[in-house]
């Protein structure tokens, strides 16, 4: 079944004091593209973290954020540099004591300077912890973001193959019209060519050949045949398992270079409204396959 490009997922995981969470967000893009707001702890498993992502993503641009909440360990993500903490305390009293100021130094003052503060050091062990738990949260995650994409995909599905079947109807009504206009035509041109020359000075069999020539340059059953064979392809691309948004993409083009060409040989006032309608729909066609993986 075809996914969307666009989707959210969010899975949470925690043990031993630690609860990581993982969002995932994607959106339409040409290509893979995976970016990864991690904190420190986890900066080395980035790598990792997009080989997983990467089995449920071939195409789109993803946004990965992971939270590390361990307030249950009473321990804060911060700690402080003890040797700036004592220097900067007595750089304050030299100022104070140079510019004769009264008032003790307080501890506002020092928290002024934020280098005092730096991230807590984490432990090997600690670090295990967390990354067992992205995991777990990134595989929830993405497991829910391939969710929601397969089911934007299914209505995807039945509103291209509603547009694809509209396209083949109105394909079937221009064949029809073209074998119709066939003889028409050729009794127009010969009915005009006759009143422009002198029928004693006419070779018949030349004069047959040039009209059929003519009435075979505004044929379009060849056109219509290959059209008709790119909407079957794309109607069987749906079903497939795989991704196809690229393939579904070219298919588009070459339905379009059908639906001109057609509109070009018909000269024909009722088949070019049926075209135009046709590339309307096409063009809805093209909007929600850019949406597709």
């Amino acid at each position: 079944m075809i996914k969307s490009m666009t989707g959210f997922g969010r899975g949470e995981s925690s043990a031993n004091g630690f609860q990581v969470s993982v969002e995932i967000k994607t959106l339409n893009s040409r290509y893979l593209d995976i970016s990864i707001r991690s904190p420190q702890s986890l900066q080395l498993q980035e790598f990792d973290i997009k080989e997983i992502v990467q089995k449920y993503i071939s195409r789109g641009k993803a946004h990965i954020n992971v939270y590390v909440d361990k307030s249950t360990l009473g321990k804060p993500d911060i700690t402080f540099d003890e040797n700036l903490v004592k220097a900067y305390g007595k750089m304050l009293e030299q100022i104070k004591f140079l510019a004769n100021i009264q008032e003790p130094v307080q501890l506002k003052d020092i928290l002024h300077f934020d280098e005092l503060f730096k991230p807590s050091e984490v432990d090997e062990n600690e670090i295990e912890v967390i990354w067992t738990n992205a995991q777990k949260a990134l595989e929830k995650a993405a497991e829910l973001l391939n969710s929601m994409r397969l089911q934007e995909g299914k209505e995807l599905k039945n509103d291209l193959i509603k547009q694809i079947t509209g396209i083949s109807d109105m394909i079937s009504e221009v064949r029809n019209l073209s074998e119709q206009r066939a003889p028409e035509v050729r009794e127009k041109l010969q009915t005009r060519i006759h009143s422009m020359i002198d029928d004693e000075k006419v070779d018949k069999d030349r004069l047959e050949t040039e009209i059929a020539l003519l009435v075979d340059k505004m044929d379009v059953n060849e056109e219509v045949i290959r059209l008709e064979s790119h909407l079957k392809f794309f109607l069987e691309a749906l079903e497939t398992d795989e991704p196809v948004g690229r393939r579904l993409n070219f298919l588009c083009q070459e339905i379009n270079r059908e639906l001109n060409t057609i509109g070009a040989k018909c000269n024909d006032s009722e088949i070019s409204h049926h075209i135009v309608l046709g590339k309307e729909k096409l063009e809805q066609i093209r909007e929600q396959v850019q949406n597709i993986e």
